[in-house]
């Protein structure tokens, strides 16, 4: 098939990038087809064929000497780029015909902040690796940790510059309390005995301890009972709930952006601050 034939479609993070989702509310469409040459890789000639235009009408675009003001165009436009219905609102149109598929995950174009939510930790495992090493900070809340970064097969572990000495990157980890009564009671929640719970903790925090020369490692313990679980990479947020009955990893998990007058993600970081200034410093 020509190449000019082929689909365009962008991958389902680029449609989350803050200048990707500005472009549309401004209804910047030469900067969105800058994107799409951007992160799908296509030509001007795949650009024209999938949005119904002739190539030199999309290069007067891309090079700022036309613009798009009709309704309908910018309908063909969200139709040919496969756009996803949260990308299709910021543009000013309702959502599509047909919804994307995405597995377990879909988009909440009602929250701007929550971009993607997954039915579990484990869908969007790679999604968190990925973040965490382009990340320049990481903070973790957890109640053990093992499964996050205390193993060596654990999700963040294996993204940590350790043989390149921690350069860049500062980790925070916050780890419940193995003698706090909300330990045990957390415990009990998730059908463990409470020895086994606070072993599990001051073995994460043995492993951490050997990555305090590398890497710039912070671990503290805290006392409250768990709500929340956070991962935060940088501007990027993976929340997820701790319930009577199921763990952190098995909930559903939102993936959050910080956006300017977004009040989630600012919310659950100041939570963050508060937990940590409230806790005790182990590695």
């Amino acid at each position: 098939m020509p190449s000019a034939l082929l689909p365009v479609e962008l991958p389902n993070w680029a449609w989350e990038r803050a200048e990707v989702r500005q472009a549309l509310r401004s209804r910047d469409v030469g900067a969105l087809f800058r994107f799409v040459q951007q992160y799908a890789g296509a030509s001007q000639a795949r650009i024209a064929t999938a949005v119904g235009m002739q190539q030199a009408r999309v290069n007067e675009i891309i090079n700022g000497r036309r613009e798009v003001a009709r309704l309908d165009v910018y309908e063909r436009i969200a139709d040919g780029l496969r756009m996803p219905d949260d990308a299709r609102r910021l543009l000013g149109l309702a959502a599509g015909p047909e919804k994307r598929s995405g597995g377990v995950a879909f988009d909440l174009a009602a929250f701007p902040e929550v971009v993607r939510v997954y039915a579990d930790q484990g869908s969007c495992a790679q999604e968190i690796q990925q973040h965490a090493r382009e990340a320049e900070e990481l903070d973790v809340l957890a109640v053990r940790g093992l499964g996050l970064i205390g193993l060596n097969d654990s999700l963040l572990r294996a993204c940590l510059p350790r043989d390149q000495g921690g350069t860049g990157l500062r980790v925070r980890v916050l780890l419940l309390d193995p003698d706090s009564e909300s330990l045990a009671q957390r415990a009990t929640e998730i059908g463990e005995s409470a020895e086994s719970l606070a072993s599990g903790v001051r073995w994460a925090e043995a492993r951490l301890r050997e990555l305090a020369g590398p890497c710039d490692i912070r671990v503290y313990r805290y006392g409250m009972l768990p709500t929340w679980r956070l991962i935060r990479a940088d501007n990027t947020m993976f929340v997820s709930a701790f319930d009577a009955g199921w763990e952190g990893h098995e909930s559903a998990t939102y993936k959050v952006m910080e956006r300017p007058h977004g009040p989630l993600f600012r919310g659950f970081r100041r939570m963050f601050e508060t937990v940590v200034n409230g806790a005790h410093r182990t590695v």
